[in-house]
């Protein structure tokens, strides 16, 4: 996709007459168009690699994108509801809601767990271990993890489903014909229920993530523990939550700062 609209952007130019001026009005161009920093990151490093390539085959004698400078992305502090909010939330699934018991449990389990949102989609109950209070979550990657889980399985709604499919279903939520409730529907019940307790439009199954994590390291959780739960490759990633909740920062520096 990005090679596509690099390509749009040259018009049928010759690759090897382009400058690094040239490249920079693209960075300009792509500017223009609105995108977020680190997509215009991820744009820049498209086309490094995709010159690289070339320079390789032998299409392009230099690499004029390696000079390209990316532009320093800014950490975003990432957005999350109050314990407050959150209690609403998963609270705001009625009896007149169709399936509402389903939606109580992915409301849950998104919050609950610090799932994404394809990770639930894609969760199958032979990774579902009530009993021990935990789930098996398949990250990026295919990357595994144990995650804790603490929601007590509604099977009223999730039997029938499955008794609408040809096949018994392997996938933990059902939509309505018994199939595996796509990543898009989730976004879609999560933004009517959002819609009802009146929080930001803005929040998605990332909040809840967000939230999940936030949630723990105000509570003293570890932020290794916190690292692990959330599938996080580097800690550095993680540690984006610990600029969110500014009590905790205070309540450490009080307990530890010898000035304090």
């Amino acid at each position: 996709r990005d090679l596509k609209r690099f390509l749009e952007w040259c018009a049928g130019r010759p690759l090897a007459e382009l400058t690094i001026q040239d490249l920079g009005d693209y960075a300009t161009w792509l500017h223009g168009h609105g995108f977020q920093p680190a997509t215009l990151a991820r744009h820049l490093v498209s086309l490094k690699v995709f010159f690289r390539y070339l320079q390789l085959e032998g299409v392009l004698t230099r690499n004029l994108a390696e000079l390209l400078g990316s532009q320093k992305l800014w950490q975003r502090v990432p957005q999350v509801l109050s314990p407050e909010q959150v209690d609403a939330l998963l609270g705001s699934p009625t009896p007149d809601d169709p399936f509402w018991r389903r939606d109580r449990a992915l409301l849950e389990l998104l919050y609950a767990t610090g799932c994404r949102a394809s990770e639930l989609s894609n969760l199958k109950m032979q990774d579902v271990h009530l009993d021990e209070g935990y789930c098996l979550c398949r990250g990026k990657g295919d990357k595994q993890r144990i995650v804790p889980l603490f929601q007590e399985w509604l099977d009223q709604e999730r039997e029938p489903l499955a008794a609408r499919a040809a096949e018994k279903p392997p996938w933990a939520l059902l939509s309505y014909r018994g199939r595996r409730l796509r990543r898009e529907r989730i976004w879609e019940l999560l933004k009517r229920y959002v819609r009802r307790i009146g929080v930001s439009p803005d929040v998605g199954p990332h909040t809840l993530r967000h939230s999940f994590a936030t949630h723990l390291l105000a509570g003293g959780a570890d932020l290794r523990q916190v690292q692990e739960m959330l599938g996080h490759a580097s800690i550095a990633t993680t540690q984006i939550y610990t600029h969110v909740d500014t009590s905790r920062l205070k309540a450490v520096h009080k307990k530890f700062h010898p000035r304090a």
